[in-house]
């Protein structure tokens, strides 16, 4: 049992010598969701809070993230949300993507699947009230409905 903890211990030593990149991708003010939405402070904040460590160019990377296994699956995590929905680059998306990725938003919020409960852990300030939710989907329908009549 003493030699399986020593081994244990050893791996997760060795393990720590394997970081994850934590450097952002830049970001261009022009492309970003919230500044070409006009979205309103206080949503902005929601979405900012919610949303953008993991969905935006923007991330803060917690304590936890220098530790290793920890920090991969938090990486591979940062990175899938990323590719699913970035607010960073959203003005690179076709007006049919963006309206599809708003109505998907919309949904998620609704039905709690967003943010995930896994992140609201460590993010306290990211929990969402029923209101906030109502608030946001909403919000999220209001611009996917401008983007399909009006497209730029």
């Amino acid at each position: 049992m003493k030699k399986i903890l020593i081994i244990l211990l050893a791996a997760f030593v060795m393990i720590q010598f394997f970081p994850i990149d934590k450097t952002n991708p830049a970001t261009n003010e022009g492309m970003d969701f919230l500044k070409i939405k006009n979205t309103p402070e206080p949503i902005a904040k929601l979405i900012r809070n919610s949303c953008y460590d993991c969905h935006s160019n923007e991330t803060t990377y917690p304590f936890y993230s220098n530790i290793q296994p920890v920090a991969w699956l938090l990486k591979n995590h940062i990175d899938e949300g990323r590719k699913e929905l970035n607010f960073s680059t959203f003005a690179t998306y076709e007006p049919k993507r963006q309206a599809h990725k708003l109505e998907e938003a919309a949904e998620y919020v609704e039905q709690s699947k967003m943010p995930l409960e896994s992140y609201l852990l460590g993010h306290s300030n990211a929990k969402l009230t029923d209101a906030q939710r109502k608030e946001l989907a909403q919000y999220f329908r209001k611009i996917q409905k401008q983007t399909e009549t009006s497209p730029l």
